[in-house]
Formats: structure tokens, C-alpha cells, sequence
């Protein structure tokens, strides 16, 4: 009998992992099956793009891989049982010999009163039509308040405020707005934001959110017809309701090889997984952090199954892109630990090495059959980039 491999997920992490099983592993030996509630992939880190107005291209997952072995299912997973494994698919149960976790992460609320209620959000592709549509209605002169100032939080204003420069868009954050960021990416990005008329509310945590805006610590009240919260990811509970040793957050403890350290027939990729990565600390929830798991734990299973060595690396990081709408940007490097450097590239040069990424990250999903690298090459990969566009600039 085929070996069974279930891969939950198709994002980035899932989507990979799968790509990459089916180019280690003969398809006379393994029945790789991939399981995923929306029938494309989704382009997760282009949402903000999505939710402003912009169109992206569709990707059928079946026309993806076709012809590659990987059978695609489009189903809700609602529950796995890992002592009898399963995998519940809402009344269909599919029974796997290994499983690749890759289910991802959705909007965090942090507990906030009226988040669920009145907040719009882009961490997946409906949420983000959603407030496509909702943006749609609100007239000019009318206000958005985007809550959280990382990553996600900066993108989705600047993207707003330069599609709709006809709205007033404000960034509120607990801290300070990319506050994490060297002094040069700092002083570059409080421009942006100036030169897109984004109003900033630095050291706002936010304590409750209304139908009109949102209430501050200090019981300030910041209007707003929209509010878009992307003040965090939570994992979905599924894995948590599970046997698997999980961490206080609900996501699956893995090894070295993102495997659990609870059940060595399941493997965990993406948000869903608590990896150590370099200099000890865990992995952020992040594309960056997708794709070298699912590479690392394709290789590590498909080793396993073939007696071959299994490889050992640490995942580590290069930089952290940020785009401020199409034409502007930041590129943070970063030690492999994510520690900032003072290295910075900001402005369209940055734009284009972030748009450079983004379409780097997809085609690896894309071409599933196609040899993905290793995190040395594709570092060195991205560096090459780099040093080529600020050549031309």
C-alpha cells in the first residue's frame, strides 16, 4: 500500500510542502493528498492590495498540480484525531500515515470588546473582500483607522491612503508605529506616512472598538466609519483540541525538523507551528518563516521514507520588506535572528525588491515541481536582487 500523506493547508506553508513531497517522492510509493477550504491559493501578504481595490490573479490550486500526484481537496477540516489518524472533513474522514499541520493563523482579538463585532481585518481573502466592499460604500471625506503598527498594520494603510487619497486614514498602535525598526527605516516610513496624510496615534492601545471608531486606554475616542484590526494572528483551535503538545498560544511544538514532539507522524509548518529558529528564539509568524519550514520539513519526511540522512539546518532571516503602497517601500535587513541593522533600503528601489519577494514566494507554489532552494541559496538569491536593482538605480 501507497504511503498517505494528508498536508493541511494550502498556504504558503502547506501549498510548499506538498510542492516539494511530490518532487522528493516517487508517486508509485506515496498518495500525497492536499487539503484546503478554498479551491485557489491565496496570496496572504497581498491582502492589503486586495482589500484597496486591487485585483489579483487567480491560482487554482487542481490546475497548480496537475499532473504532479498531489490529489487536491477543497473541504473545511473541522476536527483530526492523532491517536486514530484522521482527519475530520465535516461528516468525511480521511485517514493519513503522515500529516503535515499547516492550517495557519486568522485574527487575533486579544480580547478587545466589539473586535468581532465592528472591525474588518485582511488576514484571509474573504475578510479582505469583505472591507473591499465595505471601502467601497464610505463617500469622500470619510474616515478609516487602522489598529496595530507592525508589519501588517502599516501596509494596510499606506495601501488604503494612496488607492483612496479622498478618505482621512489614521494607524493607531500600543507602542510606537514601526517602532521596532532602525532610526533610517523609522525616519523613512513617519514620511510616508506624512506624505500620504495618514494620521498617526502613537501609544493608543486600543481597549474597545465601536460602530464608530474605537475607545483608547486614556478613554479616548478616535473616530472612524472603518476600523481594520491587524493588531496580531492567533492559530485556529483545532490543533488545541487535539492530543498534540501545543504551547500556550495553541500552536504545535515541533523539533529541529518541524516535527511534534508529541507524535512523530505529524509534522507542523507555518503559524501553526512553535519553531526554534536562529539564536533560540521562536520563529515569527510569517511568510518568511513559511517557506523555509515547509522546505525543511518536505526534506525531512522525504528522507525518513527513503532511508536517506536526514538534513539539519536552523532557519534564520535576511530582512524584513515592507511596502507603503506600490511606489514605495522599506527592505530592513536583519540579522538571522531578525535583530535589526543599521542596512536600509527605502523608496521604489525597495518597492521593487518587495514586489520581487512577494512574486518569489508565489512561484515557488506555483511551480510545485520545480526544485525549490535551500534557505542558503535563496539568501543568496535575494541578496543578488538586491545588489542588482540598486545597480539600475
Amino acid at each position: 500500500m501507497k504511503h498517505r500523506i494528508v498536508v493541511l493547508g494550502a498556504g504558503y506553508a502547506g501549498a510548499n510542502a506538498a510542492g516539494r513531497l511530490a518532487r522528493r517522492l516517487h508517486r508509485d510509493d506515496v498518495e500525497i493528498t492536499l487539503v484546503n477550504g478554498d479551491p485557489e491559493f491565496v496570496e496572504r501578504v497581498r491582502m492589503h492590495q486586495l482589500a484597496s481595490g486591487q485585483d489579483l490573479r487567480p491560482r487554482p490550486l487542481r490546475d497548480l498540480y496537475a499532473g504532479t500526484g498531489v490529489q487536491v481537496r477543497t473541504a473545511r477540516v473541522t476536527a483530526v484525531d492523532v491517536e486514530g489518524k484522521t482527519v475530520d472533513l465535516g461528516g468525511e474522514t480521511l485517514a493519513y500515515d503522515t500529516l503535515v499541520y499547516a492550517l495557519g493563523s486568522t485574527t487575533a482579538d486579544h480580547g478587545v470588546p466589539g473586535v468581532a463585532e465592528h472591525a474588518h481585518n485582511v488576514a484571509g481573502k474573504q475578510a479582505a473582500l469583505r472591507l473591499r466592499a465595505r471601502l467601497s460604500e464610505v463617500e469622500p471625506g470619510g474616515t478609516v483607522l487602522v489598529v496595530g503598527g507592525g508589519l501588517t498594520g502599516i501596509e494596510t494603510a499606506t495601501e488604503i491612503a494612496e488607492a483612496r487619497p479622498d478618505l482621512e486614514v489614521a494607524i493607531a498602535a500600543r507602542g510606537r508605529v514601526g517602532g521596532w525598526l532602525s532610526e533610517k527605516a523609522q525616519r523613512h516610513l513617519r514620511g510616508a506616512l506624512d506624505r500620504l496624510g495618514i494620521t498617526v496615534h502613537d501609544h493608543a492601545d486600543i481597549t474597545r472598538v465601536e460602530a464608530e471608531g474605537a475607545v483608547t486606554d486614556a478613554g479616548e475616542q478616535i473616530r472612524a466609519q472603518v476600523t481594520v484590526w491587524t493588531a496580531g494572528f492567533a492559530v485556529h483551535p483545532i490543533a488545541a483540541a487535539t492530543a498534540l503538545e501545543v504551547s500556550g498560544s495553541g500552536r504545535i511544538v515541533v523539533d529541529a525538523g518541524m516535527r511534534s514532539v508529541s507524535h512523530p507522524d505529524v509534522y507542523a509548518v507555518g503559524d501553526a507551528a512553535l519553531a526554534e529558529g536562529a539564536g533560540g528564539g521562536p520563529l515569527r509568524m510569517s511568510c518568511a518563516s513559511a517557506n523555509p519550514m515547509a522546505w525543511l520539513a518536505a526534506d525531512v519526511i522525504a528522507a525518513r521514507l527513503t532511508g536517506r540522512r536526514v538534513p539539519r539546518t536552523t532557519i534564520g532571516y535576511s530582512v524584513q520588506c515592507i511596502s507603503l503602497g506600490r511606489r514605495d517601500g522599506i527592505i530592513q535587513r536583519v540579522t538571522a535572528d531578525d535583530q535589526v541593522t543599521s542596512t536600509v533600503f527605502t523608496g521604489r528601489t525597495a518597492a521593487r525588491i518587495k514586489e520581487m519577494v512577494c512574486a518569489g514566494a508565489a512561484w515557488s507554489v506555483t511551480h510545485p515541481t520545480m526544485m525549490m532552494p535551500s534557505r542558503r541559496r535563496h539568501l543568496a538569491a535575494t541578496e543578488a536582487a538586491e545588489t542588482r536593482l540598486l545597480t539600475r538605480s
